[in-house]
Parts: C-alpha cells; structure tokens; sequence
C-alpha cells in the first residue's frame, strides 16, 4: 500500500508540474540557475567519467581479442559503438544520479523540514512551480548536453590509451570507430539521456518535496533518491533498448 502511496503522490507532483508549466516568469530564474548547477558544473566529472570509460573499455576490449583473427582497428569499433550506444548515457546518469540527484532531494528536503516550502506556499507561491519545474526541465534539457562530453573523451580516452599502451595507433582506431559508427546509435543515445535526465530529478524531486522528520529525514530522503534512481535508470535503459532497437 505504501508503494501505491508513493505512486499517487508522485503522478500528482508530476501532473501539477506539468499543469503549471506555463507560468516561465515564475520559475525563469531557478531554471537558468539549475542550467549552471546540473549542466555547467556537471562537465568536469562526466569528462573524467567519459575519458577513463573509454580508456578501461579500450584495454578490456584489446585483452579479449589478443588473436590475429581479427583486424586491429575492429578495437575502434567496438569501443566507439559501445560508449555512444550504451555507456556514455548509462555510466554518466549513474553518476549524475549520486551528484545531482542528492542535491536536488537535499535541498527540497532542508526547505520542507526547515518550512520554507511552507513558507512560499503562505506568500502565494505554487511551490511545484518555483522548485520543481526548473529541476526537472534542467534535467531534460541539461543531460543530453552532458552525454554528448562524456561520448566525446570517451572515445578520445580510447585513441590516447590505445596509442599510449601501443595497442593500435590512433588513425587505426579511428578507421575502426568510423567504419561501424551509426548515426542512429547517437539519436539513440541522446533519446536515453534525456529520459535518464526525467527520470533523475523527478525522482529526486518528489523524496525531497516530501521529506519528513528532520535532519534524519532529510538523509533518508537522499539515500532513497539516490537509490532509486540508478535503479529506473537501469530499468528505463533496458525498456527504452527492447522497445527502440
């Protein structure tokens, strides 16, 4: 029953978000704000995350196929369709998930237990409005930018540790990434991104918008977003890959 609970709060989250999404002047600033905090400060991590995804992807690939039964730059192409299908869009969610996730349901958490949500609401705020909407469009908007980095040094981070390891030169890994690149595997994964950006904040949202019980509250409400998270973006990786491919 808690789990149904949970559910109907969180539709109705949804649903007045979605209701009130036209009111822009009202949660225009949060919105550029939240740019900056989801999407600016988040490039220096989702480029390390991209670059040492492609590096252990390159040495991983290389150590299962150390045979002459095939061409070396089949390395390239196996690491460049990997990290633009799969695990620049996976792995980057994950950890945006612990970054950007557990800020969003600390602060939502702090300002409902400290009662400043009901302190705006008291002043004629919509609280969904001026807290949610910003948080959550930043996530659509914010998380595909961000899978575009980390795609970009992952596959810079597999040309550098492969020239670097002397496993294959990097005009050789390139052939490789170019001759197998699909278009479609990009579109693909920038649909992902934007999906995990949704289902990141909105979570993260919702456990912050309805914390309870104080300081300990807060924490648990964090640990639960954070959770929750990378679990529905696992989830939603595999229906989006069963429905779309």
């Amino acid at each position: 029953m808690e789990a149904i609970k949970q559910f109907g709060q969180y539709s109705l989250l949804l649903f007045q978000a979605l209701r009130s999404i036209t009111e822009f002047s009202t949660y225009r600033k949060n919105l550029f704000s939240e740019f900056i905090k989801i999407g600016y400060e988040s490039i220096p991590i989702m480029l390390l995350t991209g670059f040492f995804t492609g590096a252990v992807l390159t040495l991983q690939t290389a150590y299962q196929l150390d045979t002459d039964l095939f061409p070396k730059t089949i390395v390239g192409s196996i690491v460049a369709q990997s990290i633009v299908i799969e695990l620049a869009a996976v792995i980057g969610a994950l950890v945006l998930a612990g970054k950007v996730g557990a800020r969003i349901s600390t602060e939502l958490g702090t300002m409902r237990v400290s009662e400043q949500i009901d302190a705006l609401e008291s002043m004629g705020f919509n609280s969904v409005t001026f807290l949610v909407i910003p948080r959550v469009l930043s996530g659509i908007f914010m998380f595909p930018v961000l899978y575009v980095f980390a795609a970009v040094t992952g596959v810079l981070g597999g040309v550098i540790i492969g020239a670097v390891d002397g496993i294959l030169p990097s005009a050789e890994f390139m052939i490789g990434a170019r001759s197998f690149f699909n278009p479609e595997a990009a579109v693909f994964g920038i649909l992902k991104s934007l999906v995990f950006g949704f289902v990141i904040t909105s979570i993260s949202c919702f456990k912050g918008y309805f914390a309870f019980g104080g300081a300990e509250g807060v924490g648990n409400a964090t640990t639960q977003a954070t959770v929750l998270s990378c679990m529905y973006v696992i989830l939603a990786d595999f229906v989006l890959a069963a429905i779309l491919l």
